[in-house]
């Protein structure tokens, strides 16, 4: 049954709820769910006592900085030990209505369980990002995320939007741009979501495929998450002039919900939209400590779940790393406001100084149309670490002459050192030649045998 919004402007009144408000929600709802943790969760009753854990004294959101983080390899650790969900599920076998799996692709997946409440928890979480995306009951919405292996952005998406009152065409990625493209020329939904390149991928394959270019074929509001890249400008800029629609970016992760920060039409970062139902803390990815969340602020997410029954997480390390934009906002929103501009495990470190995929990628983009826009790094090294130019592979424009590629390849160079200090080995190689997205996410780094 679809659930009615709050108001035109808001899913729910807790978005513009004032931080002090907010803040006592929090600390209430934070000693019931340690209270579940300690009651419930084999896991975190073995934690509390390593570390000499009083969960009596774990009152306030301020108490969190005393308390261990959960890394995913001991969520991991305890999947296998503890099979089929783990020694962290917090719930009796029969209370699991659904189990997702994560979208890895190294081993197996994590298995996530959920209870029917846990259900309605995901979904109220991801309709307040999706209705800031500009999603509204009545859309109807073509599904381009990956519909297959339980990924989060599969089931749950649809049961999100289903929640919201919202149509969902549920094709998937996996079907390929032709058949997603055939359905939207038939169907002509106002809405769509997938990942920003695969999105954009397929607005540049509508002219051969529907006989049509994207921004004929009625869409009106895309979201788009999965990886980072949907709030870089040229890429948002690109992808609203094919398909003549608002983009706006979403962020969340199975281990806690499907999706849970949402851009407004203020357009300059997500907001944090649910201190019900979850903590947000940024830390310091290095030393562990907490980072305030005022504007320019960097750090790495970690998330307490709230409300959540079959497996809540306490202080989970996300990896992401994200930049904090604001700390207020003209569509009065109350939450902070972050782009995420990479994971930590995947940051490189090149002659000491740290650089993400993702801001190479904004370069090279950039200088389009010289480029592409794809990009590839080629790391011929072990880790995340290297001393030697970071090798760099960019599709060049096509019927550029070998002046024009010397150029450019001096261009790319020089502007990435520039704004990254640091130096790069570009090598060009012909529009066509790098794999397109054609599935969920776009790999931006390819390990290779140095």
């Amino acid at each position: 049954m679809a659930v009615a919004p709050f108001s035109e402007k808001y899913w729910s009144s807790i978005e513009a709820l004032p931080t002090k408000e907010a803040r006592a929600v929090q600390d209430e709802r934070l000693r019931e769910q340690i209270a579940h943790l300690a009651t419930r969760s084999a896991f975190y009753r073995e934690k509390f006592s390593q570390h000499d854990v009083d969960v009596t004294k774990v009152r306030t959101v301020e108490d969190l900085a005393g308390l261990p983080f959960t890394e995913k390899q001991e969520l991991r650790d305890s999947l296998a030990d503890h099979p089929p969900l783990g020694a962290h599920v917090a719930v009796d076998a029969g209370d699991i209505v659904q189990i997702q799996a994560s979208s890895g692709t190294t081993g197996s997946p994590s298995y996530v369980g959920l209870t029917a409440a846990d259900i309605a928890t995901w979904c109220e979480l991801g309709a307040r990002a999706l209705y800031a995306n500009g999603f509204r009951p009545g859309d109807r919405l073509l599904h381009a995320f990956g519909m297959s292996k339980g990924f989060v952005g599969g089931l749950p998406v649809v049961q999100i939007l289903q929640y919201m009152g919202i149509v969902d065409i549920p094709i998937g990625a996996e079907a390929g741009a032709e058949r997603l493209l055939r359905v939207q020329a038939d169907q002509r939904p106002n809405a769509l979501i997938g990942t920003p390149y695969f999105l954009t991928h397929l607005a540049e394959q509508a002219p051969k495929i529907v006989g049509r270019a994207a921004r004929e074929l009625g869409v009106r509001a895309i979201s788009v998450g999965g990886e980072p890249g949907g709030g870089l400008p040229s890429v948002r800029d690109n992808l609203e002039a094919l398909w003549g629609a608002t983009a706006r970016e979403m962020l969340g992760g199975t281990d806690i919900a499907c999706t849970y920060w949402g851009e407004c039409e203020a357009g300059d970062g997500m907001h944090f939209l649910s201190p019900d139902l979850m903590i947000a803390e940024l830390i310091d990815p290095e030393t562990g400590e907490q980072v305030a969340p005022g504007e320019g602020a960097q750090g790495e997410l970690v998330y307490t779940a709230l409300r959540r029954q079959a497996s809540p997480l306490l202080r989970f390390r996300t990896r992401d790393h994200v930049v904090v934009t604001g700390v207020d906002c003209p569509c009065g929103r109350t939450g902070y406001k972050v782009r995420c501009i990479g994971r930590t495990d995947d940051m490189l470190i090149v002659r000491g100084i740290n650089v993400f995929p993702s801001a190479i990628k904004q370069l090279v983009l950039e200088l389009a149309p010289s480029t592409t826009g794809e990009m590839r790094i080629r790391a011929d090294f072990e880790g995340h670490s290297t001393q030697r130019p970071l090798p760099l592979v960019v599709e060049h424009a096509a019927g550029m002459s070998e002046e024009q590629q010397h150029d450019l390849r001096a261009s790319l160079e020089q502007r990435i050192r520039s704004a990254l200090n640091v130096k790069t080995a570009v090598r060009l190689v012909p529009d066509g030649t790098l794999k397109r997205p054609d599935h969920v996410k776009v790999a931006l780094i390819e390990r290779v045998s140095s």
